[in-house]
């Protein structure tokens, strides 16, 4: 497991994006959901249950909605749980800078941690000043999970092994369809980094679920770079598109 303390500004970012540290997590910290070499404490199920639940920002207010309009209508509710009593129980599998706990950030917990002590809900870790922005990115990792996808980070090994970016197998067109909905929805103006996932959305270049399960390695790499590609022949629209959000690498 690394120590985002010793990842230097120039160093890859440990997200696995194949982008310089600086010019992806760096701020965000709190937002990595790293699971190489996690493993699962027997109790950590129990210790994450035992948590008081928060209601940071607008997360009541929109979990509610929801809940209400039938988006949230299964077996499992959300739970959300202050970040830093989360990370101080030593069980988060990833390390979570503490100046991270001041800023806007939010974590999935690993569903597999607390399936068998609380298999009513999913836990969200954020912090008092969670963002809008922030927390419909995690909304949408959410309501794709329940719906059949991956949590963030179940691909980062396959990710490894194709030798692509893990946040290509992260954000799929479902969490695209889920990222827009709720960015309507609830009015919200999405960062920098979550407007370039929306913008490959509305051109169907994000990876579909099946593809990913189908494991075919040649054909995810195509696809990758078929990504790439477009970004790169469309960066005069991206940075026009992104230039004034939040999140911006050329802002200060």
């Amino acid at each position: 497991m690394e120590d985002l303390t010793k990842v230097g500004r120039n160093d890859p970012c440990p997200c696995g994006s194949g982008k310089k540290f600086k010019k992806c997590h760096l701020g965000r910290e709190g937002e990595l959901y790293l699971r190489k070499g996690e493993t699962l404490d027997p109790e950590a199920g129990k210790k994450i249950r035992d948590l008081p639940e928060v209601w940071y920002g607008r997360s009541r207010e929109m979990i509610a909605a929801l809940v209400q309009e039938g988006h949230l209508d299964g077996p499992m509710g959300i739970k959300c749980i202050d970040l830093e009593a989360y990370r101080n129980l030593g069980v988060s599998g990833q390390e979570i800078p503490r100046e991270a706990l001041n800023s806007s950030a939010g974590v999935l917990v690993n569903p597999a941690k607390t399936r068998e002590a609380d298999p009513a809900h999913l836990y969200l870790a954020i912090t008092p000043k969670i963002q809008d922005s922030n927390l419909i990115h995690q909304f949408a990792h959410i309501l794709d999970y329940l719906k059949g996808g991956s949590p963030p980070g179940a691909n980062n090994q396959l990710a490894l092994e194709v030798g692509i970016p893990a946040e290509h197998l992260d954000h799929t067109q479902d969490f695209g369809t889920w990222l827009e909905f709720l960015r309507d929805r609830f009015q919200v103006e999405l960062d920098a980094e979550d407007a370039i996932v929306a913008f490959l959305h509305r051109n169907e270049l994000l990876f579909n679920i099946e593809e990913i399960r189908v494991r075919d390695i040649p054909q995810l790499a195509v696809h990758s770079k078929k990504i790439l590609d477009f970004m790169i022949k469309n960066r005069n629209e991206i940075d026009g598109l992104i230039r004034e959000r939040k999140g911006y690498i050329g802002k200060q």
